[in-house]
């Protein structure tokens, strides 16, 4: 019941909390850290844990010598990989036994459609979902059930997850040391979640007017 809260709570003080983590596990913290990062992009049924917020703050937290780097460079790429490629592999088969029951909620025409959309932006997507909350979560996953062809899709996730764990680890490692940063942390975490909020809010959005529009059409 109050497990939403406490991961919450560990998110927003990460910083605090990762001392006593690192003492209690030491190399270990790199695989937890693995971990969520895997399951926050791999898993369709956890796309709320946290992965702008944590990058950053982890990256923070090596410019204050409780990390490496170079460490979690390496870790934290190979787990978005890793994370999206078996991501697309579920929506892959999810797609084969969605179709294969009798009273499939899902037609071969959706899928049809959602092949063509990848196909023409599938690149695209990939790489700019990696930005925004829980849709880098289901991109990879409709990628797979949209039969994206998996080497374009591989690029473009190495792509994608190079520039996104780079992009916050490395922001967090170099203004970590700020005074204004270590007497704000929690309020540039909350500031992190809130635009990676807009940033989802927006893409909904786009896709609420796309699809009115064509329901518009259709009518006429």
């Amino acid at each position: 019941m109050f497990l939403p809260f406490n991961i919450l709570d560990v998110v927003l003080h990460f910083d605090k909390y990762l001392p006593v983590i690192l003492q209690q596990y030491g190399m270990w913290t790199y695989v937890l850290l693995f971990i969520i990062i895997f399951c926050e992009t791999g898993l369709v049924v956890t796309p709320y844990l946290p992965g702008d917020s944590l990058l950053f703050i982890a990256g923070a937290l090596a410019a204050a010598g409780m990390l490496n780097i170079w460490i979690l460079l390496a870790t934290m790429i190979l787990a978005a990989v890793l994370g999206d490629t078996a991501n697309y592999w579920i929506g892959h088969t999810f797609e084969m036994k969605v179709l294969a029951w009798k009273y499939s909620p899902v037609k071969q025409e959706h899928l049809d459609e959602t092949q063509k959309y990848f196909e023409k932006y599938g690149g695209f997507t990939i790489v700019i979902a990696r930005f925004m909350p829980f849709i880098r979560t289901f991109a990879p996953f409709l990628a797979g059930v949209g039969r994206m062809c998996y080497l374009w899709f591989l690029g473009y996730n190495v792509i994608g997850g190079v520039m996104w764990s780079g992009l916050f680890l490395l922001v967090g490692y170099f203004v970590g040391n700020l005074p204004i940063v270590q007497d704000n942390f929690t309020l540039i975490v909350y500031a992190i979640i809130a635009v990676s909020f807009v940033a989802l809010v927006s893409v909904f959005a786009g896709i609420f007017v796309a699809m009115k529009k064509g329901t518009e059409k259709k009518v006429e």
